[in-house]
């Protein structure tokens, strides 16, 4: 079963992996009416908010650049950066770099038990890596469709 989730793990993350590459950089820092944020903090958010799901609530070391939380945590939006966000190539390597990883623990970790039971802001609680790590296919499908909602409305 692990490892047809990881497989799944795979398709997600090369939809975003790909994502990221359709979208010409000029366009990712438009926040059109209606949104809070920008391309760029969608695609930085993904990367942020798998490693504190997976590896942070885990007790594992992150290995996303110290900044990310700063400027792509939930609750945070572009109009607050008081620092240079990262470009895309930056994000997507990242982004890959984090695949990788994810394809070396998460195997023997999925039913390790969290540091404690984490809940998000929807209420939903966690306990294990494996609950995390799941979510988290759902929260990136989720912020790969608002990056095409925004980028439909900025591309004219």
């Amino acid at each position: 079963m692990e490892q047809t989730i990881m497989q799944h793990m795979e398709i997600v993350r090369g939809i975003t992996e790909n994502t990221i590459r359709r979208i010409p950089e000029e366009r990712a820092d438009i926040i059109p009416a209606g949104y809070n944020n920008n391309i760029r903090w969608n695609f930085g958010h993904i990367a942020y908010i798998q490693e504190k799901l997976v590896f942070e609530l885990s007790g594992a070391e992150s290995g996303v650049p110290g900044n990310y939380k700063e400027l792509f945590s939930a609750g945070t939006k572009p109009s607050d950066w008081k620092s240079t966000p990262p470009s895309f190539a930056e994000i997507s390597e990242v982004l890959n770099h984090q695949k990788d990883r994810l394809k070396e623990y998460i195997p023997g970790h999925f039913h390790q038990k969290l540091k404690e039971p984490f809940t998000n802001r929807a209420g939903i609680t966690f306990h294990t890596v494996g609950e995390t790590f799941l979510f988290s296919f759902y929260h990136e499908a989720m912020h790969i469709e608002t990056i095409k909602r925004i980028y439909r409305a900025v591309k004219s």
